[in-house]
């Protein structure tokens, strides 16, 4: 049996690279990142451009016809691009059309947050967000609602861990910038921040943090939901 297995192994590394990739588009994207780990020719494969854009041409066709965009968010590789694709398809908007750039904003938006030692403030982020939906032709009130439904997504896909606790933490004190629509922050976005602290992070407040947040959540809510009440 270990003879055999190790026949296979053999065979799959005599394999050209366009074979692979067509190996590799057969097999769950859930398992791609274990697949590329195997070997350092297939980790290579997994890094270059040529699975990412026959991915992307099998998946989307229309995708690549379409043009590069003006703007602070960059297009990016192919690989960033599937990724981009692939959010606006399955977290955004699950079943809908794809729209690329919504993927991408969704991206930029959610490395800023996560990645980054000290996040720019939210009004910075969300104008930048603003800017690029702006630019490629969006109308004020589409840029404003899409900008909300991708601040969202991304709070609702952070990881429950002591650094997002910061985030939305920081994101709750940093006051009501008045800025003019559509650049000023969306209360449903807001809102979704103070309950995620006062549901999924209640433990993580202390009792001075908890009458700090109440007191931001009162100066923007009214009422405030019972739920949130009661350290």
């Amino acid at each position: 049996m270990e003879k055999r297995t190790q026949g296979m192994d053999h065979a799959f590394g005599q394999l050209p690279d366009h074979l692979l990739i067509e190996v590799f588009l057969r097999i769950p994207i859930c398992e791609w990142a274990q697949v590329s780990c195997v070997n350092k020719q297939w980790a290579s494969v997994f890094q270059g451009e040529c699975l990412w854009q026959t991915a992307i041409a099998r998946t989307w066709p229309s995708a690549g016809h379409r043009k590069r965009w003006p703007g602070p968010i960059p297009r990016g590789s192919s690989r960033r691009r599937y990724a981009a694709l692939y959010v606006s398809e399955h977290v955004i908007a699950p079943g809908g059309e794809d729209d690329e750039l919504v993927g991408h904003a969704f991206l930029f938006l959610k490395e800023q947050l996560e990645l980054s030692t000290l996040p720019p403030p939210s009004s910075i982020l969300h104008g930048t967000i603003i800017d690029q939906f702006i630019a490629c032709g969006k109308s004020r009130d589409d840029a404003h609602e899409l900008a909300s439904h991708i601040w969202l997504a991304v709070i609702n896909n952070l990881e429950e861990n002591q650094r997002t606790f910061l985030l939305l933490k920081r994101l709750a004190q940093e006051g009501d910038f008045i800025l003019p629509y559509p650049y000023s922050r969306s209360y449903k976005v807001l809102w979704r921040v103070f309950e995620k602290l006062f549901t999924d992070f209640r433990d993580c407040l202390s009792r001075v943090d908890y009458y700090d947040v109440l007191s931001c959540a009162k100066s923007l809510f009214q009422p405030i939901p019972s739920a949130w009440l009661g350290y």
